[in-house]
């Protein structure tokens, strides 16, 4: 028959920097602290860094779920300068705070993703502590820190415009009546938090109809396992312009939406993308509306407009 001890009285993790958001390379360093309530004995004290993105939903009768680790880490705590036995088990003793001190790097640049909380999956980073003892189960314990991969707007790619156009043949009682198109296009396709997404476009309405010209940005949640996909569309910030009647045209020249606090966009994890994107439309009555979706990158590094200067130059 195994008795079993107390639960330690404390047995946490802290970390030296408990606001900072981490990311590749950065070093995650802390002291696991522990106190006992009476006298127990260790055998040893691991610690784990853990990181992985996992997805888990229902899609008909199947359960779909994958995962993809990004982060293993472990080692042993030393504890040499405690008392031992003749066992080689350590006694810890009641009324004393015990520090153990911990640290490893993170992975390099290309090996970590965002962390990330969604309705179907998560990408999750943390510390685990585990207290082994004879004969006894093991009792851990674990603090979760954030990821933040730098994605930087600046690159060429990401300060390219980006446009279209989209046109829709309107029909009334299944004559035709007319048609509404749009042609809109924004300076560049990376933006952060707090930055302004200017539209220039043109609303053309030649049907018979009041339409409405809107502007959206939508985010796009695509969470993949078992070669399913399950996918979540939300829309985030919007405006709207003026209505436009029969036979007439509206033009937005440099007409803003701000882009609101977001995680930055997801990149490389083969299990869960978040995609944005901005969604300039039409409301046209009685029929469905014309949609223009032009991509956007929610980057982690401001634009610094060195790059427009140089083009003017």
């Amino acid at each position: 028959m195994v008795i079993l001890s107390k639960k330690p009285k404390t047995f946490e993790i802290l970390f030296n920097d408990p606001s900072k958001l981490f990311c590749s390379g950065d070093k995650v360093a802390g002291q696991i602290i522990l106190e006992v309530p009476e006298m127990t004995k260790v055998s040893a004290i691991r610690v784990f860094g853990i990181g992985c993105a996992k997805v888990k939903y229902q899609k008909g009768k199947q359960r779909c779920r994958d995962e993809i680790d990004y982060l293993k880490y472990e080692d042993v705590v030393h504890l040499d300068h405690e008392l031992t036995d003749s066992d080689g088990y350590v006694t810890l003793m009641p009324g004393k705070r015990y520090e153990y001190m911990f640290g490893f790097e993170l992975p390099q640049h290309g090996q970590l993703v965002s962390s990330y909380d969604g309705k179907f999956g998560h990408v999750h980073y943390y510390v685990k502590a585990v207290m082994e003892k004879p004969s006894q189960p093991a009792v851990e314990c674990k603090r979760f820190f954030e990821v933040e991969e730098p994605v930087d707007v600046n690159t060429p790619d990401l300060m390219a415009p980006v446009g279209g156009m989209k046109e829709k043949k309107v029909t009334c009682m299944f004559i035709p009546d007319g048609s509404v198109s749009i042609q809109a296009k924004i300076d560049r396709k990376g933006y952060c938090e707090g930055e302004d997404i200017c539209i220039n476009a043109k609303f053309k309405n030649t049907c018979s109809h009041i339409v409405v010209p809107k502007a959206a940005i939508i985010a796009k949640h695509i969470y993949q396992a078992n070669g399913e996909t399950r996918t979540i569309t939300e829309k985030l910030c919007a405006v709207r312009g003026n209505h436009i009647i029969s036979g007439m045209c509206d033009i937005w020249q440099g007409n803003h939406i701000r882009v609101p606090k977001l995680r930055p966009t997801i990149l490389g994890c083969n299990i869960i993308h978040v995609d944005y994107f901005l969604m300039i439309y039409v409301h046209i009555p009685g029929s469905d509306k014309l949609i223009l979706e032009l991509p956007l990158v929610i980057g982690t590094v401001p634009y610094s407009g060195f790059g427009s200067r140089i083009s003017n130059v």
